[in-house]
């Protein structure tokens, strides 16, 4: 439920006078206190520390954009006081606690911004100076943590002192700022800094076919809509007396592209999906106020991410609303970010959003991050639950695409938030264990269905570090498989995505599970679903037919078209949780804002914490255990493989001497994979995957 007119009054009381212990600001200091106190003298300036992309190097620089060059529509990031975010913090804190007399009484995108925003004086004071400097004010938005505006390179450089240049990064031109702004400081108080001022925007978290793969068996096995749902329990749920499919919900999936509808049409009647009510829309969503800063993205490269999105969130809740919501990217900010707020700060923002991009907190720089963290920290007092996929690079975000991480640790800073729930990726261990007749049928059934039951999952790792695929070929580790020459065969940086955040520390909900690192970090992923692209003849079907931008055909019982629409990546594991959540809220009649300390909570009933483990329930909810596992397990624990990729930088590698190659490590001195599914949480798989019909029936 959101808020009414008497539920704001008290807490923008509370938030005044600090009647309630726990909601007060320091000193009694209201919402909206100016904190512009001085004149701006620009001879006084402070710089907005790691504010400049790490690939805005010398040795690709380009030269300077011309004075003249259109920079449309960046986004000034706003902060509020630590006072406010203290405030902020408790009152998150009180929305998710049942005992609270503010449980689940979400605000508004105005209450917000009324509550926890900067002041309106200071908002105008920052606008007028903008505009006096010669930018165009386009919008101030309803949180008042981002003002749109619009200008040029020689504006940015006059105003904030750093110049912005062309830059050809191996083959590949971008644009970016050389060095970190800076700004008056009588504006640091309320200023944060620009979203970006680059075009290196996240990637897909998406893993395409294409890699060599073992001689296991000698046939397919793709994971359709209908084997997902044998797999993970999900039919029960579907044919209930009162189905629980996704009826009354909306997911957003968020991109920056747009896609052909007929491709989500194909692959429902494909997987026997075509009977369900389940809408589909494509929006480009407008601020509440302002010039429009949302522009039609069209079609581009990233057609299969928003295609897959959109038809696997629909597949787990085949009767939900489906949004892609989608705007263009600029020459300096990503239009999923854009799309994000202004749905955020909408009157009626959707109450479940999944997100399938992925770049490293380092790459995102410090407001970039910030950024990102307001937007879910926003949603998480709307009551609006964010998925977003961890990643698709192991522990080696920094190094998406490469053949080898030479950056060290790194986790996807649009998923370590507190505020959002990161998913990582499995594959399945049937094949490896030879035991794959057990679990898929000879032929395929209604709706091109061929799983049995559920299958014992492992980690999703393609790489020549992982510690299954290295014995499999006969080495004792990644680190002499990855220098052999059959292991050159398996480079890359290919797996599901965890590790420690290095910038948020971490969230009290984060606790209380077997596994659980005691390490002040927030931790990724939360939870996993499977995410393989083919390595084991794994992988996961969708429909994206445009030959311009890479599709084919979505003919199924073609083998070469199904091979082509198949996949892999957490960009499949985000929007089906997503849509486990919309039956979630389905079936309990409310939304549940960010769920991760429910699913914390049952994960803690079933696993047991480090000090008591439940070992019965550890043993029964183990995922070797396939077809035997616990009927009554809402975790399936996956204990078998890493996350680990081959390295050569000198950062977090270990590697035998003399050898170029090594495999990621927390120590370059001992081998310390990078790390190794364990017994309850941990970094390569979270909390494990889940039994959807015991989830949604476990909620509270």
């Amino acid at each position: 439920m959101r808020s009414n007119t008497c539920a704001f009054a008290l807490l923008l009381s509370i938030a005044v006078t600090g009647l309630t212990p726990g909601l007060t600001f320091a000193q009694g200091r209201p919402p909206g206190a100016s904190r512009i106190l001085k004149p701006i003298d620009e001879a006084n300036l402070v710089r907005l520390e790691g504010n400049t992309h790490p690939l805005a190097l010398p040795e690709y620089d380009q030269g300077r954009l011309t004075d003249a060059f259109p920079m449309e529509h960046m986004l000034l990031l706003l902060k509020r006081s630590p006072d406010q975010e203290q405030a902020l913090q408790k009152l998150n804190a009180e929305l998710y606690n049942p005992r609270s007399p503010h449980y689940h009484k979400w605000l508004t995108a105005q209450e917000f911004g009324q509550l926890f925003g900067p002041s309106q004086q200071d908002i105008e004071t920052i606008t007028k100076w903008l505009q006096s400097r010669g930018f165009q004010v386009n919008l101030v938005y309803t949180s008042g943590m981002l003002i749109d505006i619009s200008g040029t390179a020689g504006l940015v450089r006059d105003a904030f002192h750093t110049e912005m240049h062309k830059y050809n990064v191996r083959g590949v031109k971008h644009i970016a700022n050389a060095s970190d702004p800076q700004i008056a400081a009588a504006l640091a108080p309320v200023v944060e800094g620009f979203a970006s001022l680059n075009d290196f925007v996240p990637r897909p978290a998406m893993a395409k076919r294409g890699r060599p793969e073992p001689q296991f068996v000698s046939f397919v096995l793709d994971v359709g809509p209908q084997d997902f749902a044998t797999i993970y329990n999900l039919t029960p749920l579907w044919n209930a007396s009162t189905p629980i499919t996704g009826q009354g919900q909306t997911i957003a999936v968020l991109e920056d592209t747009d896609i052909n509808p007929a491709d989500r049409d194909t692959f429902r009647s494909a997987f026997g999906l075509s009977s369900f009510s389940g809408t589909f829309a494509q929006i480009h969503p407008a601020p509440r106020k302002g010039k429009d800063n949302c522009k039609d993205p069209f079609t581009n490269p990233d057609e299969s991410e928003a295609a897959l999105d959109a038809e696997w969130s629909g597949a787990v809740a085949p009767d939900a609303a489906i949004e892609l919501v989608s705007c263009a990217d600029t020459a300096t900010t990503f239009g999923v970010l854009v799309a994000a707020h202004n749905l955020l700060n909408s009157n009626s923002p959707p109450p479940i959003i999944s997100v399938s991009y992925q770049e490293s907190e380092t790459n995102l720089g410090a407001s970039g991050s910030a950024a990102f963290k307001n937007a879910w920290e926003q949603a998480a007092t709307e009551g609006i639950s964010v998925f977003v996929a961890a990643g698709d690079a192991g522990a080696a975000d920094r190094d998406v695409g490469g053949l080898d991480a030479t950056r060290g640790i790194a986790v996807n800073g649009l998923a370590s938030t507190q505020y959002n729930v990161a998913v990582g990726g499995t594959d399945f261990q049937d094949v490896v264990n030879g035991t794959a007749s057990s679990y898929w049928a000879t032929s395929d059934g209604a709706g091109d269905r061929s799983a049995l039951s559920y299958i014992p999952e492992m980690t999703w790792n393609d790489t020549c570090a992982s510690g299954v695929l290295s014995t499999y070929e006969g080495f004792s580790s990644g680190v002499d498989f990855c220098s052999s020459p059959l292991g050159e065969q398996f480079l890359g940086v290919d797996a599901g995505g965890g590790g420690p955040s290095s910038r948020y520390a971490k969230p009290s909900w984060q606790t209380g599970v077997v596994g659980i690192e005691n390490d002040r970090k927030r931790d990724l992923p939360d939870a996993s679903l499977f995410s393989a692209n083919g390595l084991y003849t794994h992988s996961l079907l969708y429909c994206m037919s445009d030959t311009v931008e890479g599709g084919f055909p979505c003919v199924y019982t073609n083998p070469i078209d199904a091979f082509s629409s198949s996949a892999g990546g957490t960009s499949f594991a985000s929007p089906s949780f997503a849509g486990i959540q919309a039956l979630v809220n389905q079936k309990t009649n409310t939304t549940w804002g960010n769920p991760d300390s429910v699913l914390y909570t049952l994960a803690a009933t079933e696993y047991g914490s480090n000090s008591s483990p439940n070992q019965s329930n550890l043993n029964s909810c183990n995922s070797i255990n396939g077809n035997a596992v616990g009927s009554a397990c809402v975790f399936y624990d996956v204990t078998t493989g890493d996350s680990d990729v081959v390295c050569s930088g000198k950062k977090d590698c270990y590697r035998f001497p003399h050898n170029s190659l090594g495999v990621l490590s927390t120590s370059s001195s001992t081998l310390d994979v990078a790390y190794p599914a364990a017994t309850g949480w941990d970094f390569a798989t979270g909390l494990g995957t889940v039994n959807i019909s015991n989830l949604v029936n476990s909620w509270p």
